[in-house]
């Protein structure tokens, strides 16, 4: 198969690209820079409705893999809706672009990535019928949520499907040994607000990319959550997270005064989050996540990146 990966120098993109590869298909990369891990590369702006239409066409591909995005290595709680400003352009004109050229091109299979921590807060795990997070949503939320409620139905127009991930770690993310959040984490600056309350689903970048080669041949449209088997609570993970690390056990902050600093939605993502359950990945994909928990798949890059240091 011929699958063509919008965002294939991202997080997932560079885990995707070398396996897709790896298990016979032909992986061809769509991204600004043209640069990518593994098989062929084209450069095109996906704001750029026509750049895309000419990429497109020149990969004739079997499927499109939709992973658009231009996140911040940092993102400000505060200012999420400035810093996702571009993604969300992205999760709408980026995907509105690509997917015109896809049908153009007679492309059968659309994946997309979305969200599996964008439900409305309640007791247990989310499944896909679960409602998103629509009512009394966080300000800087709002406008990251919307597009990702665009890009959804956008995928299901074209009888797609998208693969919800959760809080996604792995080489080149903030959870990375050398990314943002643990670096934070080392410094001690990240305290629980609040009760840190918040329940966290992961999603290893290396199991993101299983769930895509798994779902490519597979008549299944819709959506699902692709996400560990061992959700968290913020308070326990900052906890562990930092144990594991030999950083300074986290502090406590109470919520009104976290407010000013980290905004409605640092203190949302650090109280009001839903985990994701996996059930029904598993049984429409035949999916397994390789790290059923975060811990494993963290204890694994630490080690990985201490081996590639030494």
């Amino acid at each position: 198969m011929r699958v063509l990966v919008a965002g294939s120098t991202g997080v997932v993109g560079r885990r995707l690209m070398p396996l897709l590869e790896a298990v016979g298909h032909e992986a061809i990369g769509l991204s600004r820079s043209g640069g990518g891990p593994a098989g062929r590369a084209l450069a095109a702006d996906a704001l750029d409705r026509d750049a895309v239409s000419r990429a497109v066409r020149e990969a004739a591909p079997d499927a499109v893999v939709n992973l658009l995005t231009a996140i911040p290595a940092a993102p400000d709680p505060k200012h999420l809706a400035r810093d996702f400003a571009i993604t969300n352009r992205l999760r709408t004109e980026g995907t509105r672009n690509l997917y015109d050229a896809a049908r153009d091109a007679g492309t059968a299979r659309v994946l997309a990535q979305g969200l599996a921590y964008a439900y409305r807060p309640a007791a247990g795990l989310a499944d896909e019928d679960a409602p998103l997070w629509t009512e009394r949503t966080p300000r800087q939320f709002a406008p990251v949520l919307a597009a990702l409620v665009e890009l959804e139905a956008r995928t299901a127009e074209a009888a797609g499907l998208v693969l919800r991930f959760g809080h996604l770690y792995g080489p080149g993310s903030a959870y990375a040994p050398g990314g943002s959040f643990t670096a934070q984490v080392r410094a001690g600056k990240v305290p629980v607000v609040g009760g840190g309350h918040a329940v966290l689903s992961f999603t290893h970048a290396d199991d993101a990319a299983t769930a895509i080669v798994a779902a490519l041949d597979k008549d299944v449209t819709g959506v699902l959550n692709i996400v560990d088997d061992t959700p968290v609570t913020m308070a326990e993970f900052l906890t562990r997270y930092a144990r594991m690390l030999d950083a300074p056990a986290p502090g406590r902050a109470p919520a009104v005064l976290a407010r000013l600093a980290v905004g409605g939605w640092g203190v949302a993502f650090m109280n009001g989050l839903r985990g994701a359950d996996n059930g029904r990945a598993r049984l429409r994909l035949d999916w397994r996540p390789r790290h059923p928990s975060w811990v494993h798949g963290m204890e694994a890059d630490g080690a990985a990146s201490a081996r590639d240091a030494a």
